[in-house]
């Protein structure tokens, strides 16, 4: 999917969580409003997927790490940043379920 230079690299909830906590990782939410509503990561940036726009990803010196329900929405928007060109860090591997199964806390509605 990211040819033979460029990879995908998949970061674990405990990565993540360090990164954010350390405040090196900013972190982008790719699911639709609704899901981002009910239950979110706290602190953690909206822009659904289905408006998904690289160049509008937030720029303050964070390195981007996309995520979702699952991994695969935001392995989705990692593509759409290779072609433009746009760096991040990685996604989230499982997204915030796999967040949830590390017994890290979300904010919900």
């Amino acid at each position: 999917m990211f040819g033979l230079r460029k990879r995908l690299v998949d970061l674990t909830a405990d990565e993540v969580e360090g990164g954010l906590t350390r405040k090196e990782y900013v972190l982008v939410d790719v699911r639709e409003a609704a899901e981002f509503s009910a239950e979110r990561v706290a602190g953690s940036v909206l822009m659904p997927l289905s408006a998904f726009v690289p160049a509008g990803l937030p720029r303050d010196g964070r390195a981007i790490v996309l995520m979702c329900a699952a991994g695969r929405r935001s392995a989705m928007a990692a593509q759409m940043c290779a072609q433009a060109g746009v760096e991040i860090a990685g996604h989230l591997t499982d997204g915030i379920a796999g967040w949830r199964r590390a017994g890290l806390p979300t904010v919900r509605g």
